[in-house]
Parts: structure tokens; C-alpha cells; sequence
């Protein structure tokens, strides 16, 4: 059953609920055994009942005596019996929708096993057994190590285990995958939980690692977690996939809570925000260990929930909660859901989830047995059905959905009257996976292409791209798509040549991809040339019909073009084409062939002259055999192989002759051959070389002519009054012997060239050419690359997909027709070179070394990148030398041991398994020799003002700095040299770094750093203040009390913690509860009343001081009780002299001088008493601020505020304060200097004169309005000032 799943928005602050679920409690694993042996695997589910499915390559298993299958309860075993070597090979174990894979290995008895050279044994904490019939478990005796999970037959050679840290503390995930099979690098994705991507939260706390082990051919991938916290509990995954392949792993991160808490969190930044927090430890003396006692772990939103909203801020300070914010609106909600339901004891969980087509159960707990609910899906009631199943135990009521799919994913309610539970719930859909690839195919113009795809699940979802452009319906109606279960079809009816290019499916678990090339239509023939046998002065016809009109083609002899003559005629009229010769002569013999232009066809027949005449003598004569087509030499025959071959002997003669054929050096045809004229046919007239005997002549035939079938044959005739032999040579000719596997050579992103040797025997025929074909490796449709033969011996292949695995094969082609294919050659890759890395630059010179610096290739490629190869070359010599030892898998490199004033030209080029790409070279020759750098120190923001910092922080001061050779740097505190003691100091080429792991406030000081040169040198000085709590007031005293009312008084604290007293936080007490509660907090004022007290109680009263670090750890306590009398008593004032509380105003705090820089809002304070209170003037230079709009003005409890907006160099000068009340005035000066640059200076002195001008006018306008004059009108422009009189 699927567990709930925590909404987002709830953040549980110690423990997280993130798991996940297999099938299975326990896997099979591949195992090794000998030839004849028994080899047992055994799974163990979550539940019993579950139905467990064995495959074998994919095919299901049934019981038999060779397999085994057993079921106990929960716990599954397969057995194989008298294992042979058709056993290796891949199984698999299915329950519900989890499958896993294993692999059993059978050796050769008397071999080594290959587990036990497999490159991470020696690493593995147990020995790997050569002879067992299952992978070992580890021995009580070693339990107390780590065991290393291996799995050599998925893509992971180890997996993570499970893991615990404390908090704080660091801990890396490690796996490892095996790279021999893999063309490429595999993806790795790390997740939290079921869907958080940790990729896009690589930072300060989460980094991710991958190298590659050559030796080993293994690839390493590592999550290493940083600084954990509380949140980072829970479940992870690890997901790696190839292309053809998909695997993941589950594993859990456990953190455990540290006995204590931090009181404090750094508030102020330090430094460089790129600089690293480094760890001086090395540098620190080794401190003894303090023994805590232990405390039990607390959780802070239990007491938050408990306490009183005026301690929240308190708590929250204590138990390190610095967003207030987001801590109020938490406890805002839990308690909303405190609220006790009356009619639900248990509700539905926020939120849950569920695999598609798996079961779910909703379960709500009702406090009365007897409630009737309903249940609400999106709002709408739900009815019972198949799918939907209501159950009521007890007072639980359940709500089961079976086969669970999309239209699922709803928003669920339980109802019971008027209180309703709330879940949701999310439907997870499986990755669809890709089972039969798609095919490339080669068709004809008109034909209907139909590509085939099928998938893991019905119904899926898949998008078909052409070219990298999405297929659709719409486009012209061309496309045609069709769900057949778990095949898919992309249908092209009519495919025209555009329609050619490379074909792309995607799913949302994988891709395929395959190429559709369009010939133009194919021509078919209708009616071949047949073989002729002609006498002499006879016409020969040769006729063949073809399915093109158009179609036009060359008549070849014996491989040559036949050249029309009055005798010799071609003709083409619709699909008929005719070569025609008018009375053959023995000189037209031969083979003929008509080949169509443009079409790899050869149309092939055989002319055969043969006229054999036997003259006899007279009568007791010897005869004489006569043949026409004899001539000087031995006549020869040439037939095609597979043809028929007939030898037609006329026969006369007194007595008749005996006509005896012979093939010369042959044993098999040494036995003579003789027929009478009886017409008696001999046994080997049957066979496929036979003679046949008619009344007039003696027919030699040959069925089927074959290589074998060559040679001389030798007739004779004999009678009584003599015999003549006779020779003929018959010569079989055929297709070419297929080429040798051909040789794939300069691989290319998408093209390789592809070389091969010519056939051994050639048919007997010159080869006319070559046709080349190509295929997938995983594929079984050749697709044929050429249409026109190919008469070289290479040829280059374009238009491959890169990182597809291909094979090349060859035809031989000569005038009989095209041979059988050659073998596949070796399968290779379509992989290129990188491009060249870009910005390849310099750094950094020194008098030994040079620091360069680059970026990777624009273009990488499937062949990924394994590293860099960086070389110099002296200026005049064309030697490269590297630079480096092997490759360097950085950006950056520092070439050192260098001759000082060599002038050297540096290149880097980039390298994978294709080879190396283009050099990047620097074009001019560097000179290796140091510039002088003037010092400068670049000063951060941050510590341009003083830098405040609690006791115990951890300061950590980057300062950046440049200067060449290597500056000297020298840090002092208030004129002393820093004792490397007490804190650390750290010091780099480009920085420097101020290092105290705990502050104290002897660490309060000024801090100068001072970078040398030479004679040169720059400086800065840093101001830092340590603060701690303050101590506790001094002398709390009741000064009177009345009605219900307690008046206090006190005085600042002694130590004021090395910071200003920001205010005071005032509590009471009941003396008989002690119980102690705020009435005042951020107080800041030495004196109160406390009012609304209770009559007739005593009550004691204490103050806490409290500056930026917080309240006092103590407080002052009055040490007598205030009583509050009861009501009765009659209280007597006593007669006072009324006082004169009028008082001159006077500044208490003074205006001090500034500087401050152009461009950045500057403020000036100070403060004033007076009663009854003072009206404020802000003057500058003698003239009133109050109308300029530059100027704001503040004054909040006697505390006086200027605001200057962003003021230039002219808005310095002399400031002045006046304060003024009926008792008299008071006026307070400062001057404000103002630094900036120069480029605003025309703009500036046209706004000072202005308000030069402006201002005594204003200034006699308040004067003048003031004494009941008429106020005037104020108009500015550009050229000046007008002032005119207004009207009332």
C-alpha cells in the first residue's frame, strides 16, 4: 500500500518521511557456477500471495525437472538443474510491476572465474570464492565491515549503502559503474525524495563528482553532502541510464541530532563571496576534548506551542529560529490543525501517491462505529463500482481504488455531516521504454513505408519527429499513425523522394532514431532474354520487356557495348527493347546482357553458332568430323552458370558410327560413354551431365552448367572403317566470389571511409563494380548506399548518425551479375574529434612559470571528452614539446621549470576516444619573465565599516589583493604584529585570509594589512568589535508606589558587553506565585511606572539590559516587595511647590564630522532636550534647508535626523542644528565632506548656484511671512532666478 506523502508546505523540523518501495524485501543476484552443477536463486517479496513470474531471456519459465520454481509463503526460489553452458544467460524475476535481473555464469570446469579477476575484488572486505553456487554472505566473524554491494550485471559494479552523520558533519555516496561495455559516458541523476532533481542544489552543502578509472575501465560517480542538517534525512535515489540501458538504486541518509544546540548563527558575511570557508585546524593547537553531559533531544515547537506569545521571540533567539516570520505563521497553522475534529479520530492524510495501474487504500478513523461517510472525488460522489470499493471495519472506513490510472489524479474527501478530511491524490506514471527499435529502410518512389515501434506500455504516449521537426496529423495528410497495443506505426502511403531523412520516436524513458532513404520507383521486368541456338545465316532475337516506358539501357558482348550496323539492329519501342542480328556468322556467338541505365540490373543470355557436320567417306572409309565453327584453334563454348548446354552431333554414316564423348583429365568422365543406334538410353543419361541419343544425331547436354563443368570434352566417331576425334573447350562463366569483409577506415561525426580488396575469382567475367551496403548494429535490414557501381576500391559513407553502432558489407558485380555479400566487417563507431577549446589565454608569468588558462570545445560529441594535451615550441624551432605528463582533465594548467627569457608559443588540443582535435594556439610567443605589479588591495564593502562579530562566531576575513612577484603581507592589531598563535593567517597569491574559530573581545581592535613590494607598498585598516551580552542593571530600587501603580528606577549596567545598550526588558512577580511575566521589553529609559496592578499583592520587580547580542544572562531584582494597598486606606498627598518643568533646549549628543562618498545617501544625527519641545532648523553654510526637496528631516524622541539624498562633492560644507523654544535657543555645527569623481562637475555647479541663489530668498520669504508680510512666488529655470510679489 502506498504511505502517505507530507505536503510541501509542512516542514517537519527533525525527521523527514521520504521513503521508498520495492516488491521486493530481498533480490536474486547472479552467481557463478561449473558445467553441471545447481544453481539456486531466491527472492523474498513484501508479501505473501504476490504471483511471481521467472523469465529467461526474456521468455517465461515453467516448472520442469531442469527448472525448479518453489513458493513459500513470501519466499521464491528458481532451481536449475545440471547447469550447461546454454544456461549463461540473463533471467529475470517479475512481481506486480518490479522486475530484477540477474545473470548466471557457467565456467568450464578446470577454469579460472571471472569474478575473481574482476578489477575491484581486492577492495571487496570479503575473499571472492572460486567455486561456489552462490555470491557468499559475509561471515560473522567480518561483520563489523562495511560491505561493499556489488552488482556486475546491471550497469552498477557497486552501489550505495545507507548512511548516518550527525549533524553538521559530512558524509559521500559512492558508485561505481562498469565503462567496458559502455560506447560513451553514462547520465547519472541523483533525487531526493521521489522527484527533487538534486542537480539544480549543487552549492555550499551538496557537491557532485565523477571520474573515470582507465585501469579498471570503471566510472565513479560521488554525492558528497556537507555540513548536514536535520532536513537532509530521508530517501534517495541514484539514477543511471546508457542508451540502450536504465538501472537505479535506492539508499536512505539517517541524521542524528547533537547533544546541545547552537545559541548563535553568524549574521554578517565575511569577505569574498567566492572565497571558501577553510579550516585552520593544522594551524591550532590541539584542544582537549570537553565532556557535555548528556541532554535529552527536545523538540522546539512543543515548547513554542506552550509558551505565552510574549516568550516567542525569546525562544526562538535560544534555539537558533532567525526567520520570526515563517515561525509564526507555522505556529499560526498548527494550531488551526490542534483543533480537535468530533467526528474523526484519524484523518486522511495531506497528501498520497500511487504507481499507475497499482491499488490504493484511503482509510479515515470516525469516532462513531456507526457513521455513515461519503466519499467525494473532484466534489462529485463516488459510486460503488469495480474500481471504486467502500469498506467499513470497526470505525475505520476504507476506500479502495484498484487499477489505478491518470484520470485518478484527483483531489479525495471524506464527509461526515458537516466536518470533511481532505487528501490528494497523484497518479505516478512509469518511464514508457522503448522494446523494438525502429528500422532504416530504402524503398522506392510510390511505395508505402511503414515504421514499426513498439513499447513497454499501451496506450503511451509517443512523439514522432522528422529531421528534428515534430510529425503531425495535419501536415499535408501525408503522415498516417496507428496504436496497435504496445506498437506504434508511422504509415507514408505514397513516399516521395522529399520524404527521405532521418525518422526520430521519443518517449518519455528513451529514444530511436532511423533513416528512410527514397530511390526513385524500381524498374521490374516482365519478360528476360533466353539463350539462343542459331545456324549459321539465321536471324537471332534477343527480347526483354521492362516495366518502364522510359527506361533506356546498353546491349553488351562478352562485357563490351554492341555497336549498331546494318546487320546489327536495337531497337526500344514502349517496354520492349530488341537486339536483332541478321545472319549470324560463328563471330556472334557469345554472351549478351542488357543493362537498364540507372538500375543495378544485368538481363543476361547465351548465343550459341554450333554446326556439326560428319562427313563420311565412302564405304569402308574412315569418317571425318567436320565443324563449322572450328576455325584454326579448339572451338570453345561458353556458357553462364546455371544455364543449360547442348551439343547437337548429326549422325550418318554405313555402318552406322559410334559416337563416344570424353572430358579430358577428368576421372570422374575417363569411363566412356557409348551409345548404339537403338535408342537405348544409359543410366547416365539421367543425370545432369547425360547424353541423349535421337534417330539422325547425339545430343550432349549439361543441366545447370557449374564451375566444375570447365574443360575439354573430347567426341569420337568410330565405325569399322575408321574414327575422328574432335575438341571442344566449354568455358562456365558466373558471378564474382564475394569480396573479402571490408576495412573501416578515417571515422568521422558522421562518415568513415571504407576500403576493400577485389574477390578472389572474378566469375570468369571482368568485375564491372561494386555495391555497397550498410545496416545497424542491433538491426537486421541492409540499406543499400550506392545506386551507381562503384569502380574504385573505397568508397566514403555520409549521412551515419553519430554514436550508432554500424556494419559495412560488399557486392562484386560483373556482366553475369552481382555475387553473394562479403562478410559484415568489424562494427565501429561514427565518433569525430572535438572542435578546438576556445579562450586560450595567459594568466599569469612568472620568472620559472606560465599559468594558462581555456575553455572547453564548443562542440564535444558523443565521444565525449577525455582531456587535454598541452605542448610548447621555442620561437624559431618547430619542435612541440609536451607540457605536461599525460592528459590534464582541468581548464587550467601551470607549466613550470621554464628558462627565464625563452620566448614560447603554447597550444592545448582536446582528446577523446575519436583522437585530437584542432590546437588552440596562443599566436604570439610568450616571454617568461615576471611583470611588475604595483601592490593594491581591493578593500570589500563589507569591511569598509566596523565589523561587528558575538563572542564565539567564527570570523573568517578574505581581503583580495594584487601585485606581482608574490607581495609580502604583514597584519597588525592597534600597531603590534599578530600573534600566529591566536589566530590563523593564510596567504595566497591573489589573497589574503584572517581566520578566528572562536572571537573573544580581546580580538576587538584595528586591524592593519599591509602588502610590499619592494619599495612598494598599499594598506587598509579593518575595525572589528566583539559584542556579548551586557551585564545587569545597576541599583533597581522602588522610588514610590500608588493606587495601583509601582514607579522604578535604575542604573546602566556596568559592563555594557563592548556594545551600546539598546534597552530593557522589565518583569514582575507575584510573591506568591514567583511566576515571572513582561511588562516592558526594548525599554529604553532608566525609570518606569508599572501600572494595572492587583490590590492587596505583593510584588517583586526585575530588569534585564540588553544590547545586540541580546538580554543580560542575569537581571537586577528589587529586593523588598511593593505592596498594594486595599481599597480604604486614605492617601494623604503631601503639598508640593508647583515646579517649573520649562527648560532651554540643549544638545545632548553632538554633531560629528563626516566624510562620506558621492553617490550614497548620508545622514547626520544628534540629540536635544528641551521643554516645552524645541522647533529644529538645519542649516548649511548659514542657509535653511527647509524647502530644498535634497534634504529630509527626522526627530524621534529627541533624536534629530538630515537625510542628504545622494550628495555631490558640493553639497559639503559646515552643517548647523539649531533648536528653539520659548525658554531660548540652542544651535550645534559639523562639517560634512563629500568625495566623488569629477564627471557631474558642470552639472553640480550649476545646482549649487542655483540654490545659492534660491536659498536667501527663501530663507527672507519664511523671515518676511513670518512678520506678516505677503509671501512671495518662487520661480527657477536654467538661466536663473525670478522672485515675484504675490497676491494674498
Amino acid at each position: 500500500e502506498p504511505q502517505p506523502i507530507k505536503p510541501l508546505f509542512i516542514r517537519e523540523p527533525f525527521h523527514t518521511t521520504d521513503h521508498f518501495f520495492s516488491a521486493f524485501n530481498k533480490k536474486p543476484k547472479s552467481t557463478e557456477v561449473l558445467a553441471g552443477d545447481t544453481a539456486v536463486f531466491e527472492a523474498e517479496t513484501e508479501k505473501a500471495g504476490i504471483k511471481v513470474k521467472w523469465q529467461r531471456n526474456g521468455v517465461e519459465i515453467t516448472g520442469s525437472e531442469k527448472y525448479v520454481i518453489k513458493t513459500d509463503g513470501n519466499k521464491h526460489s528458481l532451481t536449475i538443474n545440471n547447469v550447461g553452458k546454454e544456461d549463461d544467460v540473463t533471467y529475470a524475476v517479475i512481481a506486480g510491476s518490479s522486475k530484477v535481473k540477474f545473470e548466471l555464469k557457467v565456467n568450464e570446469r578446470g577454469t579460472v572465474s571471472p569474478l575473481s579477476l574482476w578489477p575491484t575484488c581486492s577492495s571487496l572486505p570479503f575473499p571472492m570464492p572460486a567455486r561456489r553456487s552462490h555470491i557468499p554472505t559475509v561471515s560473522p566473524a567480518t561483520e563489523a565491515q562495511p560491505e561493499v554491494p556489488l552488482d556486475p550485471i546491471g550497469l552498477f559494479v557497486t552501489r550505495p549503502q545507507d548512511g548516518e552523520v550527525t549533524i553538521d558533519g559530512n558524509i559521500t555516496f559512492t558508485i561505481r559503474v562498469a565503462g567496458a561495455s559502455l560506447l560513451k559516458k553514462p547520465s547519472v541523476k541523483w533525487f531526493k525524495g521521489k522527484w527533487m532533481d538534486l542537480s539544480s542544489k549543487v552549492g555550499k552543502h551538496l557537491q557532485l563528482h565523477d571520474s573515470y578509472d582507465r585501469n579498471n575501465k570503471v566510472y565513479v560517480f560521488e554525492m558528497q553532502i556537507i555540513q548536514a542538517k536535520m532536513t537532509y534525512a530521508g530517501g534517495y535515489r541514484c539514477e543511471v541510464s546508457t542508451k540502450d540501458k536504465f538501472d537505479s538504486c535506492n539508499f536512505s541518509l539517517v541524521v542524528h541530532g547533537k547533544k546541545f544546540f547552537q545559541n548563535y548563527r553568524n549574521v554578517f558575511a565575511e569577505g569574498h563571496e567566492e572565497a571558501g570557508e577553510l579550516d585552520f585546524s593544522a594551524l591550532l593547537k590541539k584542544r582537549s576534548e570537553v565532556k557535555t553531559e548528556s541532554q535529552p533531544d527536545v523538540d522546539v515547537w512543543d515548547i513554542l506551542r506552550a509558551a505565552p506569545p510574549s516568550e516567542y521571540e525569546k525562544i526562538a533567539f535560544q534555539y537558533g529560529i532567525t526567520d520570526l516570520r515563517g515561525m509564526l505563521k507555522r505556529l499560526k497553522r498548527i494550531k488551526k490543525e490542534e483543533k480537535k475534529s468530533t467526528a474523526f479520530v484519524k484523518k486522511l492524510e495531506p497528501a498520497y501517491q500511487v504507481d499507475k495501474g497499482q491499488k490504493i487504500k484511503l482509510t479515515v478513523e470516525v469516532a462513531n462505529p456507526d457513521a455513515e461517510v461519503k466519499w467525494l472525488k473532484n466534489g462529485q460522489e463516488i459510486q460503488v463500482s469495480g474500481r471504486y470499493i467502500f469498506e467499513a471495519v470497526g470505525n475505520k472506513r476504507i476506500l479502495t481504488i484498484n487499477h489505478c490510472s491518470l484520470a485518478d489524479d484527483a483531489a479525495y474527501q471524506c464527509v461526515i455531516g458537516e466536518e470533511k478530511s481532505f487528501t490528494e491524490l497523484f497518479v505516478k506514471e512509469p518511464p514508457v521504454l522503448i522494446t523494438h527499435s525502429l528500422e532504416d529502410q530504402v524503398v522506392m518512389v510510390g511505395e508505402r513505408v511503414e515504421f514499426e515501434l513498439e513499447v513497454s506500455e499501451e496506450g503511451a504516449a509517443v512523439k514522432w519527429e522528422k529531421d528534428g521537426v515534430e510529425v503531425t496529423r495535419e501536415e499535408t495528410f501525408k503522415y498516417r499513425f496507428k496504436k496497435d497495443g504496445k506498437k506504434h506505426y508511422l504509415i507514408i502511403n505514397e513516399s516521395a523522394k522529399e520524404d527521405s531523412g532521418h525518422y526520430k520516436v521519443k518517449t518519455n524513458g528513451g529514444e530511436s532514431v532511423a533513416e528512410l532513404i527514397v530511390q526513385d520507383k524500381k524498374l521490374e521486368v516482365y519478360q528476360s532474354i533466353a539463350d539462343l541456338t542459331v545456324k549459321a545465316r539465321d536471324q537471332a532475337v534477343f527480347k526483354c520487356e521492362v516495366s518502364d516506358e522510359n527506361a533506356k539501357g546498353i546491349w553488351l558482348k562478352n562485357g563490351k557495348e554492341v555497336i549498331p550496323n546494318e546487320r546489327i539492329k536495337i531497337t526500344h519501342i514502349g517496354r520492349i527493347h530488341k537486339l536483332t542480328i541478321d545472319e549470324v556468322t560463328p563471330e556472334d556467338e557469345a554472351d549478351y546482357s542488357f543493362i537498364p541505365e540507372g538500375f543495378a540490373y544485368n538481363l543476361s543470355a547465351h548465343l550459341q553458332f554450333l554446326e556439326i557436320k560428319i562427313d563420311f567417306v565412302p564405304r569402308q572409309e574412315p569418317p571425318k568430323i567436320r565443324l563449322d565453327c572450328m576455325g584454326q584453334a579448339s572451338d570453345t563454348i561458353i556458357v553462364v552458370a546455371g544455364n543449360k548446354l547442348r551439343l547437337d552431333v548429326p549422325i550418318s554414316g554405313d555402318p552406322m558410327p559410334t559416337v563416344i564423348w570424353q572430358k579430358v583429365n577428368k576421372t570422374w568422365l575417363q569411363t566412356e560413354i557409348s551409345f548404339v543406334p537403338c535408342l537405348q538410353l544409359l543410366s547416365e543419361s539421367e543425370g545432369r551431365v547425360r547424353v541423349e541419343m535421337q534417330d539422325d544425331h547425339c545430343v550432349f547436354i549439361i543441366e545447370g552448367a557449374e564451375k566444375q563443368d570447365e574443360g575439354v570434352y573430347r567426341v569420337a566417331v568410330k565405325n569399322t572403317a575408321g574414327e575422328d576425334t574432335a575438341d571442344i573447350i566449354v568455358k562456365v562463366i558466373e558471378v564474382p566470389d564475394p569480396p573479402e569483409a571490408p576495412k573501416i577506415t578515417n571515422i568521422g561525426e558522421d562518415c568513415c571511409t571504407v576500403q576493400w580488396d577485389p574477390p578472389k575469382y572474378d566469375g570468369g567475367q571482368p568485375v564491372l563494380g561494386y555495391i555497397l551496403e550498410r545496416k545497424k548494429k542491433k538491426s537486421y535490414r541492409w540499406m543499400r548506399l550506392n545506386f551507381d557501381l562503384l569502380k574504385e576500391l573505397s568508397y566514403e559513407a555520409k549521412r551515419m548518425i553519430e554514436g550508432v553502432v554500424y556494419e559495412m558489407r560488399i557486392y562484386a558485380v560483373n556482366s553475369i551479375g552481382m555475387s553473394r555479400p562479403s562478410p559484415a566487417s568489424q562494427p565501429f563507431l561514427p565518433i569525430a574529434p572535438t572542435s578546438e577549446p576556445t579562450h586560450f589565454t595567459a594568466e599569469d608569468i612568472s620568472d620559472t612559470s606560465v599559468t594558462l588558462k581555456w575553455r572547453p570545445p564548443e562542440r564535444i560529441g558523443a565521444g565525449g571528452l577525455d582531456g587535454y594535451n598541452v605542448e610548447y615550441c621555442k620561437e624559431g624551432s618547430t619542435e612541440w614539446v609536451p607540457a605536461l605528463h599525460g592528459l590534464t582533465e582541468h581548464t587550467s594548467a601551470v607549466i613550470n621549470n621554464l628558462v627565464t627569457g625563452d620566448k614560447l608559443y603554447f597550444r592545448v588540443s582536446a582528446i577523446n576516444v575519436a583522437g585530437t582535435s584542432e590546437p588552440a594556439i596562443i599566436k604570439e610567443p610568450i616571454t617568461i619573465r615576471e611583470i611588475l605589479q604595483r601592490p593594491k588591495i581591493w578593500l570589500p564593502r563589507s569591511l569598509r565599516q566596523t565589523l561587528l562579530k558575538k563572542v564565539g562566531d567564527t570570523i573568517n576575513i578574505v581581503i583580495p589583493f594584487q601585485g606581482k612577484p608574490r607581495p609580502k603581507v604583514t597584519w597588525t592589531k592597534d600597531g603590534q604584529v599578530l600573534d600566529t598563535k591566536e589566530v590563523g593567517i593564510r596567504n595566497s597569491n591573489t589573497d589574503t585570509i584572517l581566520f578566528i574559530r572562536k572571537a573573544e573581545r580581546r580580538h576587538s581592535g584595528k586591524y592593519e594589512v599591509e602588502v610590499q613590494i619592494e619599495n612598494m607598498d598599499d594598506n587598509v585598516a579593518i575595525t572589528m568589535q566583539i559584542m556579548d551580552k551586557p551585564g545587569p542593571p545597576q541599583n533597581v530600587k522602588i522610588v514610590d508606589v500608588w493606587g495601583f501603580n509601582v514607579a522604578l528606577e535604575w542604573k546602566q549596567p556596568q559592563d555594557d558587553g563592548n556594545a551600546q545598550i539598546t534597552g530593557y526588558t522589565i518583569q514582575k512577580s507575584d510573591k506568591k506565585t514567583m511566576e515571572w511575566y513582561t511588562v516592558f521589553d526594548h525599554y529604553r529609559r532608566t525609570n518606569c511606572v508599572v501600572s494595572d496592578l492587583i490590590m492587596g499583592n505583593e510584588y517583586y520587580f526585575r530588569v534585564f539590559s540588553e544590547n545586540l547580542c541580546g538580554l543580560s544572562e542575569t537581571a537586577a531584582t528589587t529586593k523588598i516587595p511593593a505592596y498594594i494597598q486595599k481599597t480604604g486606606t486614605v492617601y494623604k498627598p503631601p503639598s508640593y511647590k508647583e515646579h517649573d518643568f520649562s527648560e532651554a533646549p540643549k544638545f545632548t549628543h553632538p554633531l560629528a564630522d563626516r566624510s562620506v562618498v558621492s553617490g550614497y545617501n548620508a545622514t547626520l544625527s544628534c540629540a536635544v532636550r528641551g521643554r516645552p519641545k524645541p522647533k529644529i532648523f538645519w542649516y548649511k553654510n548659514k542657509v535653511d534647508l527647509s524647502g530644498d526637496a535634497k534634504y529630509r528631516m527626522f526627530s524621534k524622541h529627541g533624536v534629530l535626523t538630515l537625510e542628504i539624498r545622494k550628495p555631490s562633492p558640493f553639497d559639503g560644507g559646515l552643517y548647523t542644528c539649531k533648536a528653539v523654544n520659548e525658554s531660548g535657543e540652542a544651535e550645534i555645527e559639523c562639517r560634512l565632506d563629500v568625495r566623488g569623481n569629477q564627471m557631474n562637475t558642470i552639472h553640480n555647479v550649476l545646482h549649487q548656484t542655483n540654490r545659492s541663489l534660491i536659498a536667501p530668498q527663501i530663507f527672507k520669504q519664511k523671515n518676511g511671512h513670518s512678520q506678516g508680510q505677503k509671501p512671495k512666488s518662487l520661480q527657477v529655470n536654467r538661466t536663473g532666478v525670478d522672485l515675484h510679489r504675490g497676491c494674498s
